[in-house]
């Protein structure tokens, strides 16, 4: 495969100017290679410079072992002494590492979707009709408005032809902002701390929304049995102590064999609602507040479900399903209000 955009004296950078299609199709390659976040537009752009600064750092620092497994190569063997530096600039060498990651049968393509509003309908049609879960549905289409839009692949627009499937991109090595340290992709943004994904995990993690779904509620279900009043001391929900006790998990309110049974929520929840502000305390125990971070630079929420008064304790868990500190909390409230939205109407 020979990139349009491999020539001597090539330089793409950051910049503003019509759209160029050898921007686009390098583009192209960082979405389908699990670099860019969205966007094919021809336009290079921060989201681009960050996408080539990333690329450039997993070819000089790339390894194949990651915390969740292997990779089925590591990026920096594809490197052979081409890219030297962080410079956010492709040119000709770099052009030519793309061109070998790209021909190397090892690397899979993230998938993309020839129909994706349709496909996104059917995905999202098949999760709300999912019977016999561990966790309640209200919940997890929450979770998956949150995570994805409810969608598993982008949808293009006139300007924008990005048409591959959900990806987004965590940078939480402190110090190191071009490290990409996990992706999550598709509807349920299943994660992967390894990078590239291996064949089996494109096949059955991101062509099977279905399988994909089915790791956010295990994980949703971890969290409320493990991480919200036991067993490990010191892992519990600080909110739930704070606000319900050490009491015994609550699944619901209702008894199992109500109709009601983990349905309700959005009822439930609609009860009480409340405004959350940089003044407001996490919880009754603390004097810490909301304060703005990277990935949630927003300090109010509105109209904000509230999470004592439901009586179950999924609100704390899907806090733990978001990790910890002040950044779970952000995510806690926007799932919440997510909770009480259109289309989670049934």
């Amino acid at each position: 495969m020979t990139v349009v955009y491999r020539r001597a004296g090539l330089v793409l950078r950051r910049g503003a100017g019509p759209a160029d299609p050898l921007v686009r199709a390098l583009q192209q390659d960082l979405r389908k290679l699990g670099y860019l976040r969205s966007g094919i537009d021809g336009q290079f752009g921060e989201d681009t410079e960050r996408a080539v600064r990333a690329l450039q750092y997993d070819l000089l620092h790339g390894v194949q072992h990651g915390p969740d497994g292997d990779a089925p190569v590591s990026l920096a063997a594809f490197n052979r002494a081409r890219v030297t530096g962080l410079t956010g600039v492709v040119d000709e060498p770099l052009a030519a590492c793309l061109e070998d990651i790209l021909e190397d049968g090892r690397v899979p393509m993230l998938p993309r979707s020839d129909d994706p509003v349709r496909a996104n309908r059917a995905v999202f049609e098949r999760v709300r009709g999912l019977e016999g879960l561990r966790v309640p549905r209200p919940f997890l289409l929450a979770i998956l408005l949150q995570e994805s839009d409810g969608q598993h692949f982008r949808t293009p627009t006139a300007a924008n032809a990005d048409d591959f499937i959900v990806v987004g991109l965590d940078r939480n090595d402190v110090g190191v902002p071009d490290h990409v340290t996990s992706r999550g992709y598709g509807i349920g943004q299943y994660t992967l701390f390894h990078h590239p994904p291996r064949a089996d995990e494109v096949a059955g993690l991101m062509l099977d929304p279905s399988r994909n779904v089915e790791r956010a509620v295990g994980e949703l279900n971890e969290k409320l049995e493990r991480f919200v009043v036991g067993p490990t001391p010191g892992r519990q929900a600080d909110d739930r102590l704070a606000e319900i006790g050490d009491g015994p998990l609550r699944r619901c309110r209702y008894a199992p064999g109500d109709a009601r049974y983990m349905t309700d929520c959005v009822r439930c929840a609609a009860e009480t609602l409340v405004d959350i502000d940089a003044a407001t305390p996490l919880h009754r125990r603390t004097t810490e507040t909301l304060q703005p971070t990277q990935y949630h630079p927003q300090t109010t929420y509105k109209r904000v479900p509230a999470r004592a008064t439901l009586g179950c304790d999924w609100p704390y868990a899907l806090r733990r399903y978001n990790g910890g500190g002040v950044n779970s909390y952000h995510y806690q409230y926007e799932v919440l209000q997510r909770l009480v939205r259109p289309p989670l109407d049934d």
